[in-house]
């Protein structure tokens, strides 16, 4: 398929991601963009926009700057760790015209339908509808990235929830939230524990009169800021950090993932406790939380059994007087509606993808996925290697197993997905798991006995440090020169932005003390016990 055409939806990161990507392939793309720059979600506007993404004013990553990169395009040095929107469009502005990208987007062009041609059997290929100005184009392409995200459609359980109908008050979804200029002095209940939820309640906590946060399972609420001051990923996602959580029975696993959440603050004493601790979903990362609540600006309930004209009724019993305005922090669902819904969800209305990119039951290979799944990782990193794998089927470099094989992978996925994750985040992976998988796919997973054997301090710092995107351009195809240097200059680059005043040395983390140090109690009451019997 080398130098065929590939349909590309959405200039976000993952859509640049798979045009940089076929590009490298030889194959052609052709990217549609319905709004008029690249960014997608992190292209902020001050008007909820039909069809795109949408963030508020003082929106911040989660990820650390080295964490979240390009993994041959590093942000610039003064960079700070974590990035307000307007820092992070600014570097998904400079890649793209860097890697000369733009070229290849069509902006202002809405994908109005994907349908298989009438041979697809035979070729794979799609016709692809698109919008401009009132005009309707429609051409064949030889494959498809949707790279369209999944911050578009917001869910909104108004069903769930007696009495809203009657409710008097404002209702919105936290996509439609921007700033807290229209809540002064209201009293406002946020539905729901996520980052949006937390991020809005922190924010309005400071002009309304009363913000109460209700929320059905809680949630663990971490600090961006981890040991010895550094980024909480730089320090937590290691590949020494993960063999540790795979290798220890589920038991220790699990008493050293609820020891560590529970560092900062006791979650039981701020009723934000999860009703399933060890279960390994998505964190909350805000920094300001728990003092919030220690301060009484936000209050944590649990659920909403239902709405009267004025007020909440809680779980508890307790009640919420004169609520102004219900946010509904409450998700969204998968949708593509350019493209006929039993492809991407193909089994009792789940999301059915092997490695979370490929619709098993298509004839040919011919389709991918990319930025859907979630893990406890940066989503740029993600996308670049699922586009880079992508790619290399599109062209059959690599292969994909049968529709069967599939199947029973997804199958088996989902199961330990259910165990680690819970049965609503069956589309959250394991970071380093899944990228070593898509890595080896591809013939660039890091091999790290070869390391140890050639290169020893670049081994040590692959292994113990964090694992940052570098990793997976440091060797085989799309093999990037400076990631060594990347990688062993990476905690320089962590702590440029901060030491503007520079006192003494910048001291590193110590992993193996600490990790030591909280194994020392499990392995101490393991050995008694071997003692005793």
């Amino acid at each position: 398929m080398t130098g065929k055409k590939v349909a590309i939806v959405g200039a976000g990161v993952s859509g640049l991601a798979a045009i940089r990507c076929c590009l490298e392939e030889g194959l052609e793309p052709i990217c549609f963009e319905r709004s008029d720059d690249v960014g997608g979600l992190w292209k902020f506007s001050s008007r909820t926009e039909e069809g795109r993404a949408s963030i508020y004013q003082s929106v911040f990553t989660n990820s650390s700057k080295e964490m979240m990169c390009f993994p041959d395009f590093p942000y610039p040095d003064d960079f700070p760790n974590y990035m307000h929107h307007s820092k992070l469009q600014e570097y998904i502005k400079s890649f793209a015209q860097k890697k000369d990208l733009l070229r290849y987007i069509q902006f202002e062009t809405l994908v109005s339908s994907i349908k298989k041609c009438s041979s697809f059997l035979a070729t794979g290929q799609w016709v692809v509808v698109t919008e401009k100005d009132g005009n309707q184009e429609s051409v064949l392409f030889d494959a498809v990235m949707i790279c369209s995200g999944h911050h578009v459609h917001p869910n909104m359980p108004t069903d769930s929830f007696p009495g809203l109908e009657h409710f008097q008050g404002k209702c919105l979804h936290s996509r439609d939230y921007k700033d807290p200029a229209a809540f002064q002095g209201k009293r406002v209940l946020v539905i729901g524990l996520g980052n949006s939820a937390s991020d809005i309640a922190v924010e309005l906590s400071r002009v309304a009169t009363r913000v109460i946060i209700s929320t059905r399972n809680g949630s663990w609420v971490m600090s961006r800021v981890w040991n010895d001051g550094y980024p909480w990923d730089m320090v937590y996602v290691t590949r020494f950090s993960s063999f540790l959580r795979h290798i220890l029975p589920s038991f220790v696993s699990d008493w050293l993932y609820v020891k560590k959440m529970n560092t900062w603050f006791k979650h039981e004493n701020y009723g934000l406790m999860p009703l399933n601790g060890p279960l390994r979903k998505e964190p909350v990362f805000n920094d300001e939380l728990p003092s919030r609540i220690l301060c009484g600006t936000v209050t944590i309930k649990p659920s909403v059994t239902k709405f009267t004209e004025t007020s909440a009724v809680f779980e508890d019993g307790t009640v919420f007087e004169a609520v102004d305005c219900v946010i509904f922090a409450t998700g969204y669902g998968y949708a593509y509606p350019f493209l006929e819904d039993s492809i991407i969800k193909s089994r009792n209305n789940e999301v059915t993808l092997y490695k979370g990119i490929f619709p098993p039951q298509l004839e040919k290979p011919t389709l991918a996925v990319i930025g859907l799944v979630q893990s406890l990782g940066a989503a740029i990193p993600t996308a670049d290697l699922q586009a880079r794998w992508a790619a290399k089927v599109f062209t059959n470099t690599c292969t994909l197993p049968t529709r069967n094989e599939m199947m029973d992978d997804i199958d088996e996925k989902m199961g330990k997905k259910l165990k680690w994750f819970g049965q609503s985040h069956t589309l959250q992976t394991d970071y380093i798991t899944y990228m070593d998988e898509l890595s080896a796919f591809i013939g660039a997973k890091p091999n790290l006995p070869w390391l140890f054997l050639t290169d020893p301090q670049l081994a040590l710092e692959v292994y113990f440090g964090p694992c940052s995107p570098y990793q997976f351009r440091l060797m085989g195809p799309g093999k990037w020169d400076g990631a060594r240097n990347a990688i062993l200059t990476q905690w320089k680059r962590a702590v440029k932005p901060t030491r503007t005043r520079v006192v003494g040395e910048a001291q590193r983390p110590r992993h193996l003390y600490d990790l030591l140090r909280m194994l020392f109690l499990p392995v101490l009451f393991l050995a008694v016990l071997l003692t005793v019997y």
